[in-house]
């Protein structure tokens, strides 16, 4: 059964891996694959239980391939992205707050626009005004609540980088088919106060328990930590106490995690197993080890249900079910048998699981505390053995899971062995407990006695972020595979011999060197920060970041998202030369976080408040055989009064002998008059950035002509307001071959020895859900 169950899980994970669904049937290829598992006779062979395994291979497959066609049906029709819709619905989560206003789930119910096709489950953003009186009582939103919206939608989109975040992925897997915002000048209409139906009820609860907690604590400075920990709302925690968190590795004990979840089922059932033995009558009733395994699987179902049945919460409750019933039957699965069938109970329900880091991380550190855990002859009793088991089981988590971190995260927090040593016990055991009790008896001492544990807790955080990360390139799945046989083997009972084999085995994943360009090459990165530029340039010893992105929000910007992330992914420590072409918040917005994120040696902007060198026509420098040369803006721009910031773009041309590339920034029709006035002959170039996103300010022929590139790059958000690029502007680069960011995702531009290629990441990565 247990390899059936693998066999299934590949499956399943092959689906998700597509770059489209299969053309056959599923639910035929469902029907055939289930018959070999079905007859008993296949299993009396060898080739018939080979035959088995590729059946159940196949099962899980089709299976997946199922649910996601059901899926993609549920899909908003591109004739209908960016038209006003009327529709009626049912705010179906708990609404998060941002800069401008709410963000939240809505059930559509019906859709008044005739013609108009809309997805049963979307997730709208309703903005007020940018000034405080701009506000509107109307927004203020609660869960359950049925509202008529006029509204504006796009399919599911995100920015599609290396190693990055899949954003439609996420949407895909909690099925919402379509985002959008609330038209401002339409009327929006409440039709009704509350909607009775179970999930609407458990959602308005946790939204007044929102409320109450933020009515004790008020600006406490850990409040949304313990909103977070009480009722799953992650959005309550400010991005600077992420940062804390993930450096010192217990990110996974600031949200209602598997972890909080089975300390909850356990606190639950050992205190009502306590009391249901005090009682006589109980226990001829029920026997008490069986009312605690009841009692701490609905508590389990409880806590899921007010974290907002988040995913994880939903894994650890599969999990704890299996478990569960197997105790209440007076079965003994196993730790292994156990762990994959709820392994299997999770892919049925939940095939795109595979996509979320979490899940990986999850089943992994359960299945090393089952393999540590095993009984070992020679084992003491007392305190002395606890700590002996509690250090033991700390080492083989820490261990356990540093492949998967390196492989999906690329860094790893040293001192999270200790910070997890005593940041476990006090959050599972004293704060979690203590806000989830004001929950059930609200008392506000019980909250605030929980603000002053985690206000300890923080300051020896804020003491061990001092320590430094373990940060290295991505290694590749063999390597990443490789470190997982080393770990199990590592983690072995004591007196196996050879165990230090299993560092051996370690060492490829740790110690894999970043791919970097030879000598004279140069490699240039377009990555997709939606309507902004941020692009990265690296040559054989030496990186470049040309601007950094746009700000998305107080708490979000593209140098925290995109591309520290990218960096650290691709083993960049440092960054040479920081060039911030103008002060535009869509080209600025990530230098803060670049900034804290990673050493830089120099700075070049036409924005003298960031205090750099200013970017002058005619500065030029030299890294492994490429040439940098500044073209714009001239050093008399810089005397005039009145410029426009877009006129005082730095112009960044990059050379090799095998090609160059033009970086324009956002110079409009003036500046390409003055770069041809002043060089025509200098501007040519192979590669070019087309400047200003393709607005029709920028871009004339005789610029483009002078330039005579091969290849045009686009760096613009999808459906951006700005309607950039423009349909004109387009037409003028017909000559050659155009890319396009918000259609292909970060472009790579390689000038090597074999010659100048572009590559898109979508077209590398493709998946089924993508612009679906």
């Amino acid at each position: 059964m247990r390899s059936n169950i693998l066999a299934f899980a590949v499956g399943v994970g092959l689906l998700q891996l597509r770059e489209a669904l299969p053309f056959w049937p599923p639910l035929v290829t469902l029907l055939l694959a289930a018959l070999p598992v079905l007859w008993p006779a296949c299993r009396r062979s060898c080739w018939g239980r080979v035959l088995v395994l590729l059946a159940s291979a196949l099962l899980g497959f089709s299976w997946a391939a199922l649910l996601a066609g059901q899926r993609l049906l549920d899909q908003l029709p591109v004739d209908w992205e960016g038209r006003d819709v009327q529709v009626v619905g049912v705010v179906a989560a708990l609404p998060h707050g941002f800069e401008r206003g709410e963000r939240f789930a809505f059930a559509v119910e019906a859709v008044e626009t005739p013609a108009a096709v809309v997805p049963q489950r979307i997730m709208l953003s309703w903005y007020h005004g940018w000034l405080e009186d701009e506000w509107r009582e109307g927004l203020k939103i609660r869960p359950g609540e049925r509202w008529r919206f006029t509204v504006r939608l796009k399919r599911p989109h995100g920015n599609a980088n290396p190693l990055a975040f899949d954003y439609e992925a996420w949407l895909f897997e909690r099925g919402l088919r379509a985002t959008g915002y609330v038209r401002p000048h339409a009327a929006a209409q409440r039709l009704e106060a509350f909607v009775l139906q179970p999930a609407y009820v458990i959602e308005r609860l946790r939204d007044h328990l929102r409320q109450s907690f933020s009515h004790v604590l008020g600006d406490a400075a850990y409040a949304g930590v313990l909103i977070a920990l009480a009722v799953g709302d992650q959005q309550a925690i400010p991005g600077e106490q992420w940062r804390l968190f993930r450096q010192t590795g217990v990110t996974h004990l600031m949200s209602i995690s598997g972890l909080h979840v089975t300390m909850v089922a356990a606190l639950i059932g050992a205190l009502v197993g306590w009391l249901w033995r005090r009682s006589e009558r109980l226990l001829l009733a029920v026997p008490a080890q069986k009312a605690a395994i009841a009692a701490g699987w609905l508590a389990a179902f409880g806590y899921a249900l007010l974290a907002g049945f988040a995913v994880p919460a939903q894994r650890t409750l599969y999990m704890l079910t299996v478990v569960a019933l197997a105790l209440w039957s007076g079965r003994n699965l196993g730790a292994s048998r156990s762990l994959l069938l709820a392994l299997l109970l999770v892919l049925l329900l939940d095939p795109w699981a595979v996509l979320a880091p979490g899940f990986w991380l999850s089943f992994a550190a359960v299945a090393l505390l089952f393999f540590v855990g095993t009984a070992r002859l020679g084992s003491g009793r007392g305190w002395g053995a606890m700590l002996a088991t509690w250090g033991a089981t700390q080492w083989a988590v820490t261990i356990g899971t540093l492949p998967l971190l390196l492989l999906l995260f690329q860094q790893f927090s040293l001192v999270s062995p200790l910070a997890n040593a005593f940041a476990i016990p006090l959050v599972s055991f004293l704060i979690t407990p203590l806000a989830l009790l004001f929950v059930v008896v609200p008392w506000p001492p019980l909250l605030l006695l929980a603000h002053e544990l985690l206000s300890v807790l923080m300051s020896s955080l804020d003491w061990l972020a001092a320590w430094p990360l373990w940060e290295q390139p991505a290694p590749p799945l063999l390597a990443t595979v490789l470190a997982l046989t080393g770990v199990i083997w590592l983690l072995l009972p004591r007196g196996f011999p050879a165990r230090w084999l299993g560092l051996c085995l370690l060492l490829p994943a740790l110690l894999w060197p970043a791919a970097q360009p030879a000598r004279g090459e140069v490699w240039v990165e377009v990555l997709d920060v939606g309507q902004g530029l941020a692009v990265v340039v690296r040559t054989a010893d030496h990186s470049l970041l040309y601007d950094a992105g746009p700000l998305y929000s107080a708490e979000s910007d593209a140098g925290q998202r995109i591309i520290v992330p990218y960096l650290r992914a691709h083993g960049v420590r440092r960054i040479d030369t920081l060039i911030v072409t103008h002060r535009d918040k869509d080209h600025s917005g990530g230098v803060v976080a670049v900034e804290e994120a990673l050493p830089i040696a120099r700075r070049l902007s036409s924005v003298r408040e960031l205090q750099p060198e200013p970017c002058v026509d005619g500065q030029s420098w030299e890294w492994d055989g490429v040439q940098f040369s500044i073209l714009h803006p001239a050093a008399a721009d810089y005397e005039r009064k009145a410029v426009r910031s877009n006129n005082m773009s730095c112009v960044l041309q990059v050379s090799s002998a095998w090609g160059s590339v033009l970086l324009t920034a956002d110079i409009e029709a003036r500046d390409e008059q003055a770069l041809l006035a002043r060089a025509a002959a200098g501007l040519r170039s192979d590669v070019l950035l087309v400047p200003h996103h393709g607005s029709g300010t920028s871009s004339t022929l005789p610029f483009i002509a002078a330039v005579g590139a091969r290849e045009a790059i686009i760096a613009v958000g999808y459906r951006n307001r700005f309607q950039h690029p423009r349909a004109d502007v387009v037409d003028r680069y017909g000559g050659g071959r155009l890319w396009r960011t918000d259609r292909d995702g970060a472009v790579r531009v390689r000038l090597a020895a074999a010659g100048l290629s572009l590559s898109a990441y979508r077209g590398e990565y493709r998946r089924y859900w993508h612009g679906q």
